[in-house]
């Protein structure tokens, strides 16, 4: 495989490391409480891959110089399944989601769950001597993740030309706001612009209120996981398919435009635009959120059109079923305010666990509105260890987002949180030659 070239080119690395190693994969026998979930047994699977099995990117290096959320991302879920992903920072400035939101006793809370499983370096790529070292690093890497603006990389004499002299086998992703051209290519770009350029704050709000940005970065979040699966096919076709490297451009724009789904195609052919509706969906309903009796919310979804017969029959209103209209749902969704209304009082007169327990009796599709607490506390997301304890030197146990996916024989694992600047830099270092005194001149001139 053209990968084993690169794993020559490094020495060999710890690739676990952490007092506290979290593995995730589908459940095992015998029967486990998950880690921090209450106390509810899982069920074992067999066939399921024993604890402590093979990660399914050990062996990849990662080398993450992006800041902020959707690079980042890509490179936590590759380190995740096991990866050695090594987080280059500025030796001063550090990724600036160190500061951002909440920090308890001087640590980033963001930083602590972003940064995990990630060996942490300072470098300063704007001296030579920084980026010499990049490049000798980058040298043993099979993935190379940077969110600079366009002829940024050019400038620091990182361009991917010179890289893959360098290295031919090494995948690069450039993820930027706007790509790397066009018209708008040199534009800072940011989650929150793609969310208003990709169309989704103009659908976003009610019809009488503003376009509406979401609360937290649903742009990046989504660059960020369809970056890991291009990362992930370029790996598959330099390694299974006789490939070498390759660069990945990768638009913030571009992938929360493609979950917006068939918009362009609906204008092209229908000239209709989507407007913004609040809760309720153009394509069925009854589809909202609802307050019950007892003051609490819930949301009801009738996507399929047995479920809105079943909705209807549980509210009491099976006569709205003969409508010629209650055929289809975007016929439904002509009828929204007749059908809110129906749902929405039968809801209304009824508390919280009993509407819950209604709906699931008849097999029609409620869920609780919840915040984070209710999350901690709910049973499927403790069946599922959706929220697992990762221990921390500097502030303990934290409570944190579990690996993603169950695998069953590759489950991936939380080693540990994300580390200081710099953490890791007598140790990366030194398995590129860079012994204690150099390292120590290399601090003092700002490199490191």
């Amino acid at each position: 495989m053209a990968g084993d070239d690169a794993e020559a080119r490094r020495a060999d690395v710890p690739r676990r490391r952490g007092a506290r190693r979290h593995q995730r994969g589908v459940p095992q026998a015998p029967a486990r409480a998950p880690r921090g979930g209450g106390g509810l047994a899982v069920p074992p699977l067999e066939g399921a891959a024993a604890p402590g099995g093979p990660l399914g990117l050990a062996g990849v290096r990662v080398v993450d110089a992006a800041t902020l959320f959707a690079g980042p991302l890509m490179a936590t879920v590759l380190g995740d399944f096991g990866a050695d992903v090594i987080k280059v920072e500025h030796p001063t400035r550090g990724d600036p989601v160190r500061d951002h939101g909440e920090s308890k006793d001087g640590h980033g809370l963001w930083w602590k769950q972003m940064s995990r499983n990630k060996r942490a370096v300072s470098l300063n790529l704007s001296s030579e001597t920084g980026q010499e070292l990049m490049r000798e690093l980058l040298r043993t890497a099979d993935v190379f993740i940077e969110n600079f603006r366009p002829g940024t990389l050019e400038r620091w004499n990182l361009s991917p030309e010179s890289l893959h002299e360098l290295n031919p086998d090494l995948i690069i992703m450039r993820c930027t706001g706007f790509g790397q051209f066009g018209p708008y290519a040199s534009r800072p770009g940011f989650g929150t612009l793609a969310e208003a350029m990709s169309g989704f704050a103009a659908i976003t709000g009610q019809p009488d209120g503003p376009p509406t940005l979401p609360p937290f970065g649903l742009a990046d979040g989504i660059a960020g996981l369809a970056g890991a699966n291009a990362l992930l096919i370029a790996l598959y076709w330099r390694d299974a398919q006789g490939g070498g490297g390759q660069v990945i451009d990768l638009a913030l724009i571009e992938p929360i435009l493609t979950v917006l789904g068939a918009q362009p195609v609906i204008f092209q052919q229908l000239g209709l635009k989507q407007i913004r509706r609040g809760n309720r969906s153009v394509n069925n309903a009854p589809r909202n959120t609802y307050q019950t009796r007892d003051g609490r919310w819930v949301a009801v979804s009738t996507s399929a059109q047995a479920i809105a017969e079943r909705v209807m029959h549980l509210v009491g209103h099976p006569e709205v079923i003969d409508e010629p209209w209650f055929a289809g749902g975007v016929s439904r969704a002509r009828h929204a305010d007749e059908l809110d209304e129906m749902v929405g009082s039968w809801i209304g007169r009824h508390d919280f666990d009993e509407v819950v327990s209604k709906f699931e009796e008849a097999q029609a599709a409620v869920a609780p509105i919840y915040d984070v607490e209710d999350i901690l506390n709910d049973p499927q997301f403790q069946a599922l260890d959706s929220i697992t304890t990762v221990d921390d030197p500097d502030l303990g146990p934290l409570r944190m987002q579990n690996v993603m996916f169950r695998m069953s024989e590759t489950p991936g694992e939380i080693r540990f949180p994300g580390r200081e600047r710099g953490a890791d830099n007598e140790e990366v270092f030194g398995e590129l030659g860079v012994g204690p005194e150099r390292l120590a001149e290399l601090r003092e001139q700002g490199v490191v």
